[in-house]
């Protein structure tokens, strides 16, 4: 394989293109906090039994929450800078449904850059449920897709998916901590070869690969 592609040693402030950016650091601790809540109240909601009268009265309060806090928005596509980062791999978008930090449909997912590439741990409740007790495949082939991206620009090469294919090996568990790992395996112009697992008890469940395109930065 040629390889062409080279990191890109300095990346524009994405403010300078006109995008809203917010510290991770900066986001208030209320709001993250209600997020775990609310996260916590999506699995509630999605298991309960309780009786009526007890799911008419949680109705209300939640009519109430929304009320509170339905206000004033930040725009689609505010981005959230991880400060512990350096480069590319820093910025995302704040609600992204896969690793948003203040988007509570989001699994508690967390990259974090790694030796080579970069890896998270990270437990998925019945909310993220296919078959009986196992994992949605469109939540794996989800995690898998922002692995291998958050890989690529970790490399500073940040991209968009061109290509993703997605091999389940053995079916991936609920409520179970699951390891997830991605790297660079090679360059070809502007194209970034990628390539991630998913692992429990340090077998593979899923493994995905993936042909990112760098994207064309002005200046």
């Amino acid at each position: 394989m040629t390889v062409e592609a080279q990191p890109v040693s300095e990346l524009p402030d994405p403010r300078s293109l006109g995008f809203t950016v917010v510290a991770e650091d900066e986001l208030p601790a209320e709001l993250t906090a209600l997020v775990d809540r609310v996260r916590t109240l999506i699995d509630a909601v999605a298991h309960t039994e309780a009786p009526a009268a007890d799911l008419a009265a949680a109705r209300r309060l939640v009519e109430d929450a929304v009320r509170r806090v339905d206000g004033e928005r930040r725009p689609v596509g505010a981005l959230v800078q991880r400060t512990e980062f350096e480069g590319p791999v820093g910025y995302g978008t704040v609600t992204n449904i896969v690793e948003g930090p203040t988007n509570p449909a989001a699994p508690p997912l967390r990259l974090e850059q790694a030796e080579q590439g970069v890896r998270a741990e990270v437990t998925l409740g019945g909310v993220y449920q296919g078959p009986p007790g196992l994992v949605h495949g469109g939540w794996i082939a989800a995690m898998l897709d922002q692995a291998l991206g958050s890989a690529s620009a970790a490399a500073g090469m940040p991209g968009l998916t061109a290509n993703l294919t997605v091999d389940y090996r053995r079916p991936t568990p609920l409520d179970v901590p699951l390891e997830i790992s991605a790297r660079v395996t090679g360059t070809e112009r502007r194209k970034v070869f990628v390539s991630a697992e998913i692992r429990h008890n340090g077998e593979v469940t899923a493994e995905g690969t993936a042909i990112m395109v760098q994207v064309a930065l002005p200046g």
